[in-house]
């Protein structure tokens, strides 16, 4: 769409910010600058610092990105809440496209085969019409040249919330959670996991184990936020 028609579309539908309110400029995209910039970037120390404390025992995640720190007062917070509830289908893809800019040359070095957002089971996506990692993955997807797959990994059994769950909790609450559909299309494929949010990483890790016992080969995982 022309700067011309982005304007008069402001005018009579202002565009605001998901965080503050504030009405955005034609360059923001979602969100203010001022609120973008109180996004904590999640550095190569932290990421490094919280794969070890996530995945290091469990040798099922080969390596992992992610984007921003999580915390339930950052703007960050407010993207994720209308991208899941609000059908911003749009904003899936422009944080995908922000993953693939930021780490484009990594994941390249995983040399991975395809992308799998981790599924929702199909009472929540009766509910929510959509899986928001989908939408990221998209966008990230089409950025590294990549296809997504989301016939591999089925979830066939519905989990409870793991918001308030300690770690020994969630590995519970999601054990067997995951089936795989198609054997053949995994074997020593290297294969790129996504989710929106990475907590412990327990749903990653459950997922990953399954598709290496399955016969995958080396399993990476990426995600927009990552929480301490």
């Amino acid at each position: 769409m022309n700067p011309f028609l982005n304007s008069v579309l402001d005018f009579f539908i202002p565009r605001v910010c998901v965080s503050c309110d504030m009405k955005l400029t034609l360059e923001e995209f979602s969100i203010c600058e001022n609120c973008f910039q109180k996004i904590k970037n999640a550095n190569s120390q932290f990421i490094r610092q919280e794969f070890l404390r996530k995945f290091e025992e469990d040798k099922i995640i080969k390596d992992f990105l992610s984007l921003v720190i999580f915390s339930e007062d950052s703007p960050i917070r407010d993207l994720l809440h209308v991208l899941k509830y609000e059908k911003k289908f749009r904003l899936g893809n422009f944080l995908g496209k922000l993953l693939a800019a930021n780490f484009d040359e990594q994941i390249k070095k995983w040399d991975i085969d395809f992308v799998i957002p981790i599924p929702l089971h199909k009472l929540k996506m009766a509910e929510r019409g959509y899986n928001q990692s989908y939408y990221i993955s998209k966008g990230l997807a089409n950025c590294i040249s990549k296809k997504v797959n989301t016939k591999i990994v089925k979830r066939n059994r519905f989990t409870s919330t793991q918001t308030k769950l300690n770690l020994a909790a969630r590995k519970e609450n999601i054990k067997d959670a995951f089936s795989i559909t198609n054997k053949k299309r995994i074997k020593d494929k290297n294969i790129l996991l996504l989710d929106d949010v990475i907590t412990t990483g327990a749903t990653i890790t459950e997922c990953g184990k399954l598709l290496k016992q399955n016969g995958a080969n080396n399993i990476y995982a990426v995600s927009v936020c990552l929480a301490e």
